[in-house]
């Protein structure tokens, strides 16, 4: 199944896509962190939300003054974030495309980006296109954070790598959504995204989600990244 069908399977009947139009609290914690940073305030700054989903994020920040832009591969998806914007009288730049391909956008543009578990079911090439292309657009100085999924600590993740392997390594079938996903060890994680960012700052932190009625455990890896 093409990535484009996961994606608009899931949003129009999410298993796996958490609910809510709120930030996350590893975002609002981000942010905080951000601000003390980059000593330019949190607002007036021009934002890209890569893998926006259905705009939570993006939303929250345009409400703070910023500009926004928001990268979704789901037609869902994008139509409902714009809906939640449109609603709240809220003006974000939102654009349906993969991740994983050239940018539409000119380089050195942005303060900030923000990647909240989006990038896990990217290929390697995509990944790699990814990563130049964020590097690219982001201003020098400018912080990247990302979520990804962190396959130490995490039962469930080897469980799934061992039961139901992807041709790619570390990563793992959902076969009930047909989604690939991609977990990194800390050090596979630290190397790949060192090529392109300084890394200010990296952790871990476990939390539960839900799918087809049960909860699993799951460990994220939480990174602040600079352009530098």
């Amino acid at each position: 199944m093409a990535q484009y069908e996961v994606w608009e399977k899931e949003y129009k009947s999410p298993q796996l896509v958490t609910g809510g139009e709120k930030p996350q609290n590893d975002v609002l914690r981000f942010l905080k962190y951000f601000k003390r940073n980059y000593k330019k305030g949190l607002s007036g700054l021009e934002i890209l939300d890569l893998g926006c989903g259905t705009g939570k994020n993006a939303n929250y920040l345009a409400s703070l003054g910023n500009n926004v832009s928001g990268m979704e591969i789901s037609t869902t998806a994008i139509e409902l974030a714009k809906e939640r914007a449109k609603q709240t009288n809220l003006i974000v730049n939102y654009k349906k495309r993969s991740i994983g391909k050239r940018y539409p956008f000119c380089d050195n543009s942005f303060d900030l980006a923000l990647d909240i578990t989006s990038s896990n079911s990217l290929t390697e090439h995509e990944r790699k296109i990814y990563l130049q292309e964020t590097h690219r657009v982001l201003k020098s100085g400018a912080y990247f954070f990302v979520r990804a999924l962190c396959k130490e600590g995490d039962k469930n993740a080897k469980n799934l790598l061992k039961n139901s392997p992807g041709k790619e390594n570390d990563t793992y079938i959902i076969k009930e959504l047909g989604l690939i996903e991609r977990v990194f060890l800390l050090a596979d994680f630290r190397k790949m995204y060192g090529k392109y960012f300084k890394i200010e700052k990296i952790f871990t932190r476990s939390g539960y989600t839900r799918f087809q009625g049960q909860s699993y455990k799951r460990v994220y890896l939480l990174a602040y990244l600079r352009k530098i």
